[in-house]
């Protein structure tokens, strides 16, 4: 079964005037979304400046994030890092949290090879039981996963179920959804592509705009 199917949030991350986390208002966005419909909260995305967090903001922002939804809908943790070690830390620790899945990022700027991206998801994979989404995001990590290392995975990683595809390449999703028989759960990471994305057998949407 899918983490979720529809559109689900990428929530922004607020900040108090004296830059801290303002988990008031963190809690205020999680209960409009929720009340709006949301299908799903992405906590820690690219929208909520993961990479500008510290490793104890971002986990308390998992925490809180869990601790309020309190399983009214899916939350899906951004845990990616480009460090291996850093991405399993903070996947572990979301799971006890009790994130009901991850979103692993694709590992930015070192830009590895495909042999070191299945390398890399697959030591964070297995190291969690929950659902692992791949995220790829070429534009912004400097680095493409190809069809072909996604069905590597898909095919290999039990609990790698999904991608959240936002390189803008609609010829890329097709081949995706081809090598992977039309199983893998397909996100839209864009916007503007949702209709495409769906028209080619997607399930949803990780949304900025909503």
């Amino acid at each position: 079964m899918a983490v979720f199917q529809g559109a689900g949030v990428a929530i922004v991350t607020p900040f108090t005037k004296t830059n801290e986390v303002d988990f008031n208002k963190l809690g205020e966005l999680i209960e409009y979304q929720i009340a709006a419909g949301t299908d799903s909260i992405i906590i820690c995305g690219t929208t909520g400046e993961a990479s500008t967090l510290t490793h104890e903001e971002h986990l308390e922002c998992i925490r809180y994030t869990v601790d309020k939804v309190a399983k009214r809908v899916p939350v899906i943790a951004g845990t990616g890092s480009n460090a291996t070690d850093t991405a399993i830390y903070l996947s572990q620790e979301a799971e006890s949290y009790g994130a009901d899945a991850l979103l692993l990022v694709t590992p930015y700027y070192n830009k590895a090879t495909q042999k070191g991206l299945i390398a890399h998801f697959t030591a964070v994979a297995n190291s969690v039981k929950i659902p692992i989404i791949l995220y790829n995001v070429p534009g912004r990590t400097g680095c493409n996963i190809t069809p072909q290392t996604v069905a590597t995975l898909y095919k290999n990683v039990d609990n790698i179920v999904g991608i959240k595809e936002a390189s803008g390449n609609i010829a890329q999703v097709a081949e995706i959804m081809q090598l992977t028989e039309g199983k893998i759960d397909l996100y839209s990471g864009c916007d503007e592509m949702v209709v495409p994305v769906l028209s080619l057998g997607g399930i949803g949407v990780i949304s900025v705009l909503s």
